[in-house]
């Protein structure tokens, strides 16, 4: 087989809206997990507060001999395992799984977004939920690369520059795929983080700014975590949309890897997505699953039968749960 040049184009909904009817009447006793997680709040204040007091410090090490080999270790194994465990906390309380109101939710996010330096939390509230609602489906659900996208990241060399910069196309992708309406929240989530960064970044100065990015860049990257990115719903199985991986890096990462339990339980927090899976697990142990992210980026990469097409679509007739 040779690599892809088309995504799977499927005509029926995403599976997990039948799961959930199926594993609901199965099992009713499911609902108990439903609720908010209280270390989520906890969680992600300390880790936005090591990451900024790394940020502000970092210029100490710089003052070493051999600095910047610190200053890379530091932003690898410290930077980029915060901020990927940052992008998941937000991940978590944009499903409002922290509090029962949803500005003291929206508030949180705001908060966990500090270290990430673009306020990016409710615009990924939103996108996100078109992820959920409208999964796979053209022109709405931005998880999916762009046609372009696809096409020009071919190749091994394509895959490895595309998974290095995975998230800035992450970042960017949205807007061309479909634009947001501001809202009063967009403009309170850029206020504040343009307010942090006035505060934050004149004291942690040029090396706590580039311990910031560099950071990102690793955790959407050349980071074992960012393998979820791929893990989550590339097609490795065919006929399978959505993958588990249940490794130890779901410690650090909110269960993220809990994905099809995930999809069929968004209103379960991360850290009860397990007992989903022991309460129902005749729907899940039939599921392709993976126990490394580490193994799914390489597979992904030197794997010529797999490429940035492989994603299940949608037309549009499917949007907004039709069909």
């Amino acid at each position: 087989m040779s690599e892809r040049k088309d995504f799977y184009w499927v005509e029926e909904r995403e599976p997990h809206l039948n799961r959930r009817r199926e594993i609901l009447k199965k099992h009713p006793e499911v609902k108990k997990l439903f609720g908010k997680n209280p270390y989520l709040p906890w969680s992600s204040v300390i880790m936005v507060i090591i990451q900024v007091a790394v940020g502000l410090n970092i210029h100490r090490v710089m003052e070493l001999e051999y600095g910047w080999v610190y200053f890379v270790l530091l932003a690898y194994f410290i930077g980029a395992t915060l901020s990927h465990a940052l992008f998941l906390a937000i991940h978590e309380i944009t499903h409002d799984l922290a509090f029962k109101k949803t500005a003291a939710n929206n508030i949180l996010s705001f908060f966990a977004n500090i270290p990430i330096i673009l306020p990016y939390a409710m615009s990924f509230k939103e996108y996100h939920a078109m992820h959920h609602w409208d999964q796979g489906v053209d022109g709405v659900d931005a998880d999916i690369p762009l046609d372009s996208e696809a096409k020009f990241f071919s190749g091994l060399l394509g895959k490895i520059v595309w998974f290095i910069h995975q998230i800035v196309f992450y970042a960017t992708r949205p807007m061309f795929v479909k634009p947001l309406k501001i809202n009063k929240w967009f403009v309170a989530n850029f206020v504040f983080q343009v307010t942090a960064m006035a505060i934050i970044l004149p004291l942690a100065g040029w090396w706590g700014l580039a311990y910031f990015v560099l950071s990102l860049l690793f955790a959407g990257g050349l980071h074992p975590t960012s393998g979820h990115f791929i893990s989550e719903h590339y097609v490795f199985e065919e006929g399978q949309e959505t993958y588990s991986y249940y490794g130890p890096l779901n410690l650090l990462t909110f269960n993220v890897g809990y994905h099809n339990e995930h999809h069929d339980f968004p209103t379960i927090p991360g850290n009860k997505l397990p007992e989903l899976k022991k309460m129902a697990p005749e729907f899940y142990d039939n599921l392709h699953s993976y126990d490394s992210w580490t193994g799914v980026i390489f597979k992904f990469l030197f794997d010529k039968n797999i490429s940035l097409f492989s994603r299940m679509k949608r037309k549009k007739d499917f949007a907004g749960g039709k069909k």
